[in-house]
């Protein structure tokens, strides 16, 4: 697999959620699962007082900007470059340029990758961080790419797919 990247792309103000979503159903639609990696729109817990009450919200923290870790190609760089709402990659004229390791450390991006983890497919795992800590699930699919395992937890009395990050569990 070539080497990916974190770009950033410049799209129009409040239109983030929505190329995030465009550019995740045109990864479905063109299978560039192995391509675009991940599409995050930063964000970051900001208290708010409104009418006397302080409320936690979650608040964009570079609006109008997206950030995407891809394998820089022809084929990726036109589907990004000509999602609505995209007006470009940042850097020098059309070249877009990477984020280096200094600038991603500060937004929590982590850059080493897990090339080995102790579960497989159809192991019961348990998650022991993130909003799912404490529940137990069993393995469906594991992504090294994203750094993720799907697993089925049950919700509402339904089994229900989940993306964890391998960080978050552990074997059991």
């Amino acid at each position: 697999m070539a080497e990916t990247n974190w770009y950033v792309v410049h799209t129009y103000s409040g239109y983030e959620n929505k190329v995030k979503a465009n550019i995740d159903k045109a990864i479905e639609n063109r299978h560039l699962e192995e391509e675009i990696l991940e599409v995050r729109v930063p964000m970051q817990e900001v208290a708010e007082v409104k009418n006397g009450v302080k409320k936690v919200v979650q608040k964009k923290l570079f609006p109008g900007y997206v950030l995407i870790n891809m394998v820089m190609n022809d084929d990726t760089w036109y589907v990004v470059r000509n999602t609505r709402g995209v007006t470009g990659f940042v850097g020098p004229g059309s070249k877009p340029v990477p984020l280096t390791e200094a600038e991603m450390k500060p937004l929590g991006i982590k850059t080493d990758a897990v090339s080995s983890i102790d579960f497989k497919e159809g192991d019961a795992i348990a998650v022991v961080a993130g909003v799912w800590k404490d529940t137990i699930g069993v393995v469906q699919r594991i992504d090294f790419g994203k750094q993720t395992a799907t697993i089925n937890v049950e919700l509402f009395g339904r089994e229900t797919p989940v993306e964890i990050s391998f960080e978050e569990v552990r074997r059991m």
